[in-house]
């Protein structure tokens, strides 16, 4: 039997351009000689499809798409498509997250997901119930375990726990199944493939079967979806790899119960390399699905900006992308002549509007209201709003995708201004931290990928090696109000990332006030946070759709043998 596996780009929503690519896949299947199609974890409706699933026009209008999907595939082959099915019985939640066995033209059967994951990212227990019945598709060919994404994720002598009172593998094998299938929407972030591979290697070890693993590939909002579909044989070796961050149709052949060897991509160890691919395929697809076919974004010189200049070049094409230089009368010669290049070496458009006579008219219009008082982050702080205000207009007046770029230490402490620099439709960097900006940087000028190679040097080596500054006041720089970015980024790395206690910070060799002092900032900064454009996700904690702190909190934890609680009544 020869099994395809079609890595799908869907859009959310676009029931009719999905069931096209689906279908297409169909065809390009049939044609190498495939009996079975896989396709990824709802690739009908695109995931997350989030509240699109509580109206009830959209979710007949994927079943009828569905029936008329199954009429336009190749008869004789055999595809599984990822849709929302209705639960009929009574009490529960009204959906099932479905796999729908489509051959002949007809539905023949559905594999509901079992596992309904509610961490980081995920809330499908607010939409789907969870299957209870076997999913087993018996073809003449064998008989093939269907498991949906999180089902493989609950072996618990690989994770030395269970989060889940169920293993929907475990109970697959008792029904003598001779390959498991799983089919996925699993978003990317950093060294995940590495453990998906592991997750894999050792099911197929254990239960001594294949194993075929179909992942979704794009960007649909903050969620960025790298692909890199697997299989593995009985003995746990790889015998197939999809590409990265690309649509792909990858096909095995199985044979004597196990998965022949076919097309291996190779895996990328760089996580650099990994990230950039990961910002440049979720700022295009954020773009080109959102209506957007340019952008534009406001280049100080800074190393932010310059990062978010070459992923949106690599991206949308450097003719499309808009650089726009905004002077103030505290902007050094460096620091423009440091965009000029730039823009230069990705071969992009600038334009340069100097905002000296809108800082004298907002001094003249508040002068009244700020009479008696000292210069300080107010007006600083209005430097910023004039040109967030300036690359809002231009967004405005000509169409374009507004991409701030704000890096994820600034995002944590608060160090960025709203209504200024966090304007944006997009915040392309805002889960990278500072460190990484710099390592991407000196990367970007070794390691040109394929969309800059005709490019060269991309990062001018003043940018990466002068001091980070606002430039908002004469000689400012980064570190007047923050700690080095090494120090910065390892607390902010255990605390937003692991959790750790003050305590436990302080333990690892960080001072006490500057623990204390950066955990009150990351706190204070929430409400900012709340008002950001979306941000590319590429870690396991993010500033988005997966962190959900409150604004309006007192912390009065943890008590400790020396400090008890003590209640007053």
């Amino acid at each position: 039997m020869k099994i395809a596996i079609a890595q799908l780009n869907p859009t959310i929503g676009d029931l009719v351009g999905n069931a096209e690519a689906i279908a297409a896949a169909a065809t390009a299947a049939e044609q190498e000689g495939a009996t079975l199609l896989l396709t990824p974890e709802l690739s009908l409706c695109g995931y997350p499809p989030r509240d699109l699933l509580l109206d009830p026009s959209f979710v007949e209008a994927a079943q009828t798409t569905l029936d008329q999907l199954a009429t336009h595939l190749p008869a004789k082959l055999h595809v599984l498509v990822g849709s929302v099915q209705q639960n009929a019985a009574q009490g529960g939640k009204p959906l099932f997250n479905s796999i729908v066995h489509l051959h002949n033209g007809e539905i023949q059967q559905c594999f509901h997901k079992h596992l309904l994951p509610t961490y980081d990212v995920f809330d499908e227990d607010r939409y789907f119930e969870p299957g209870h019945q076997p999913n087993v598709l018996d073809l003449k060919e064998g008989k093939i375990g269907v498991t949906i994404c999180e089902d493989l994720w609950n072996n618990s002598e690989f994770w030395e726990k269970q989060a889940y009172a169920v293993d929907p593998v475990a109970e697959l094998m008792s029904y003598n199944v001779d390959l498991i299938i799983n089919l996925s929407a699993s978003p990317f972030c950093v060294g995940k493939q590495a453990l998906r591979e592991a997750m894999l290697r050792h099911h197929a070890q254990q239960y001594h079967c294949p194993l075929i693993y179909a992942n979704q590939v794009g960007g649909n909002d903050d969620l960025i979806f790298d692909g890199r579909s697997v299989a593995v044989n009985r003995q746990g070796d790889v015998v197939g790899r999809a590409k990265g961050f690309a649509p792909d149709l990858l096909l095995f052949d199985y044979e004597a119960h196990d998965l022949l060897p076919s097309r291996i991509e190779p895996a990328v160890s760089d996580i650099n390399a990994e990230i950039w691919s990961a910002l440049v395929l979720g700022l295009r697809d954020y773009a080109q699905k959102c209506g957007f076919s340019q952008a534009v974004l406001g280049l100080s010189g800074g190393i932010d900006s310059s990062l978010v200049a070459a992923i949106a070049a690599a991206a949308l094409g450097p003719e499309n992308v808009l650089g726009v230089l905004m002077p103030s009368p505290y902007s050094s010669d460096h620091s423009i002549k440091d965009a000029e290049d730039l823009a230069q070496n990705l071969g992009m458009p600038t334009t340069q509007l100097a905002i000296a006579s809108a800082m004298q008219t907002y001094d003249q219009i508040l002068s009244s209201v700020f009479a008696g008082t000292e210069p300080g982050v107010a007006e600083e702080n209005i430097q910023a709003r004039i040109r967030g205000n300036l690359l809002m207009a231009i967004a405005n007046k000509f169409g374009r995708l507004l991409i701030s770029t704000g890096n994820k230490s600034e995002m944590a402490v608060g160090y960025c201004t709203l209504y200024g620099d966090m304007n944006g439709g997009l915040a392309a960097i805002a889960d990278v931290p500072k460190t990484r900006v710099y390592e991407l940087c000196r990367w970007l000028n070794t390691h040109t990928p394929p969309e800059l190679e005709e490019h060269g040097i991309i990062i001018p080596d003043s940018v990466i090696t002068k001091p980070p500054s606002a430039e908002l006041k004469p000689g400012q720089v980064d570190q007047d109000s923050l700690p080095d970015y090494d120090v910065l980024d390892d607390i902010l790395y255990r605390y937003v990332d692991h959790h750790q206690s003050s305590q436990q910070i302080i333990a690892a060799g960080h001072p006490t006030a500057i623990v204390d002092r950066i955990i009150q900032m990351v706190k204070r900064a929430e409400f900012k946070r709340r008002q950001a454009p979306p941000g590319l996700k590429i870690t396991d904690r993010a500033f988005g759709t997966g962190w959900r702190m409150p604004i309006a909190a007192r912390t009065t934890w943890p008590p400790t043998a020396a400090q008890p609680v003590s209640v007053e009544t």
